[in-house]
């Protein structure tokens, strides 16, 4: 392309280039890319003398070229696919007519902040610095799949894709026809060495992460992200060198991280997850050092956490939906701490119905900060818990445990039933003394230690084979004796099941 056949905005954009010095088209601050189709020759360079330029640009000894290039109008598809561009582009406030492709491309910084663009073809990009597009809007998808960027990503406040057309009840259904749309953004299998930015990102569309390594932390705080599909965060894999910040994220649709790693924290802090068609939350077969759904709102959809491990879990009771997947999960410590009996019901909203593991790992973390006392309370419902599981007939033993002693938990339950049968029999007996068996043999009549011969059949005191009831009172004893077996066997069943699990 020779210089001659360039415009004076290509011309001025050509001569800056050499210097590495900006320029600048816009004609006040307040310049809005959306109107820039709009923008008349003054304003307007061609994607061809950009590529020309990025490719095979004019230099200068002792300057240091790039293209800085603000508030243009850039008509004509940007085509870099596979090429290499020593410079750092930066193209800020600029409207292109067609996306530009950069599939391949290897290029030393990229910036299109602030710009407008109808979407954006750079799979197995490879940028050497760092990655901005701040407040982009961008209303077709943004291919980044395979993306390697040595720095940060930055999406704060961008917008991707367009809101979905609201319904037409008079439409005719041809949801058999329908085919699923294309994501707003893939990073899929990307490597971003630094951070993902993405502080107030608008994104109406599904945005993929699957199997994408970011050497630092994604931060998604103030995201809204509105699903097309079935699902809004498609994260699969998604390993992150610290965190996954996603405080007051708003998510209509699935958030997926199944099978990712965070070593530090996964924060959802004041989140609001809805998908009452599906699982808003599936953070299966993870790695997470903490988990934090600290004052976010009820989720609407089902939450699974199945097999995945956790050191920390600080999501208050009432934040669980309606049904949990929970089965296989593992966590150290719970937050806030409460009393047994509010967590306690959300193991009843298993899908799955009763799993001993989600009592024995609730037990742990009680035992974890020195709670026994809440770690007997939950072990008592697991043991009330399985019963409703068995067959009626074989309900009535375990029934007898609970009422007596607790199953074991609650020995002190014992101690009042023996109370109340040695005071009964105590009083019936001194107000009615047996007749004894030998006059001449038998020692004075007690009637306290009569009724503990009677019940204790372990201890003797003389008294119960001295002495014959008669009437009402030998079925009193009768009951006394078999109430006595059944409470110390009991007794003895339940301190044999406590220790055992000490």
């Amino acid at each position: 392309m020779e210089i001659t056949d360039l415009t004076p905005a290509e011309h001025r954009v050509w001569q800056a280039f050499a210097l590495g010095e900006g320029v600048d088209f816009r004609e006040s601050a307040d310049d809005d890319p959306r109107t820039g189709a709009s923008w008349g020759s003054r304003r307007t360079v061609r994607a061809e003398v950009l590529r020309v330029l990025l490719l095979n640009g004019p230099t200068r000894d002792g300057e240091i070229p790039g293209l800085k290039l603000t508030g243009a109008r850039i008509t004509g598809k940007l085509h870099l696919m596979y090429g290499t561009v020593e410079h750092a582009v930066r193209l800020r406030s600029c409207h292109f007519e067609q996306a530009p492709n950069l599939y391949g491309a290897q290029i030393r910084a990229l910036v299109l902040s602030d710009s407008v663009l109808p979407g954006l073809t750079a799979g197995t990009l490879r940028v050497d610095g760092v990655l901005r597009m701040t407040s982009c809007r961008i209303a077709g998808p943004v291919r980044l799949a395979g993306a390697q960027v040595s720095g940060a990503f930055f999406l704060d406040r961008a917008c991707l894709g367009t809101p979905a057309a609201p319904e037409n009840p008079d439409t005719p259904d041809t949801a058999d026809h329908e085919v699923a749309e294309e994501p707003v953004l893939q990073l899929n299998h990307a490597v971003i060495g630094t951070d993902v930015w993405a502080v107030g990102l608008l994104a109406h569309g599904q945005i993929r992460l699957n199997g994408a390594t970011v050497g630092g932390q994604v931060n998604l705080d103030d995201a809204e992200l509105h699903a097309t599909g079935d699902t809004a965060l498609h994260a699969e894999t998604l390993s992150v060198g610290t965190d996954l910040r996603a405080m007051r994220l708003r998510a209509q649709g699935s958030v997926n991280l199944s099978g990712t790693r965070i070593p530090r924290q996964l924060n959802l802090a004041y989140a609001q997850l809805s998908h009452p068609e599906g699982q808003a939350l599936r953070a299966s077969s993870c790695v997470i050092g903490e988990m934090w759904l600290r004052e976010a709102a009820p989720i609407q959809g089902t939450v699974n956490l199945r097999r995945s491990q956790l050191e920390l879990l600080h999501i208050p009771p009432e934040v669980w939906p309606d049904q949990v997947r929970l089965d296989g999960l593992s966590y150290r410590s719970l937050a806030p701490h409460l009393a047994a009996e509010q967590r306690l019901p959300l193991l009843e909203r298993e899908e799955d119905g009763y799993l001993p593991h989600l009592y024995e790992q609730l037990t742990a973390a009680y035992r974890t900060v020195g709670d026994e006392a809440a770690a007997r309370t939950v072990q008592l419902a697991k043991l009330r818990r399985h019963r409703r599981t068995l067959p009626r007939y074989a309900r009535i033993w375990g029934q007898l445990q609970d009422v007596t002693v607790g199953y074991g938990f609650r020995p002190m339950r014992a101690a009042g039933w023996l109370l109340v049968l040695l005071i009964t029999g105590a009083l019936a007996f001194a107000l009615d003394h047996p007749r004894p068996l030998k006059s001449n043999e038998a020692p004075d009549f007690n009637p306290v230690f009569y009724t503990l011969d009677l019940l204790l059949p372990i201890i003797g005191f003389g008294q119960e084979g001295a002495f014959a009831p008669q009437g009402w009172h030998q079925w009193l004893s009768y009951l006394l004796i078999a109430t006595g077996w059944v409470l110390v066997t009991t007794v003895a069943a339940g301190i044999t099941r406590s220790l055992s699990r000490q």
